[in-house]
């Protein structure tokens, strides 16, 4: 993923309408990241298997040491997406994502950056105050190497 060119918004996240999203556009955003200790909390709390809550028992495992919850890996996916893509202003809703895979484990530390393809942009043919924004999603690591990938569909209101 590294050496590639990305697009860039012309208008601001704030003033970002459905019309501002063109199809075939490619952005790059990051980076967040997790520790061990985060990882484990969460686990704890929503995912508690032993993969993600016990590094003892995580390196004997099949990953050979600590890995992240995919749902918290898609909630990291989540916060690149809402802070840096999606609209802050015009966002009305999803009604879902397709196709999300865990390509590969997220390890503690992890550096992650979101990599956004708009597919589609299509206004809708009953409410012409809105449409779909389509996007697939691609979350690496610092190698560049995929941890998630899904496809996200998006309510945005058109511009006033």
């Amino acid at each position: 993923m590294q050496n590639q060119t990305y697009d860039e918004f012309t208008t601001p996240i704030d003033d970002r309408y459905l019309e501002d999203y063109t199809e075939g556009a490619r952005y790059s955003f990051g980076e967040e990241s997790v520790n061990a200790d985060e990882i484990m909390e969460f686990a704890r709390r929503y995912d508690p298997q032993s993969i993600h809550t016990d590094p003892e028992a995580a390196a004997a495992g099949p990953f050979g040491g600590l890995i992240a919850s995919g749902w918290q890996t898609a909630a990291l996916m989540m916060r690149l997406f809402a802070d840096n893509y999606l609209t802050s202003v015009a966002s009305l809703a999803s009604p879902g994502i397709d196709e999300l895979r865990w390509v590969r484990p997220l390890r503690p530390d992890d550096r992650l950056t979101l990599i956004c393809e708009t597919t589609g942009v299509r206004p809708s043919r009953t409410k012409p105050d809105r449409g779909i924004l389509t996007t697939d999603v691609t979350l690496v690591n610092q190698d560049g190497d995929p941890i998630l990938t899904a496809t996200a569909m998006n309510m945005v209101a058109r511009r006033p």
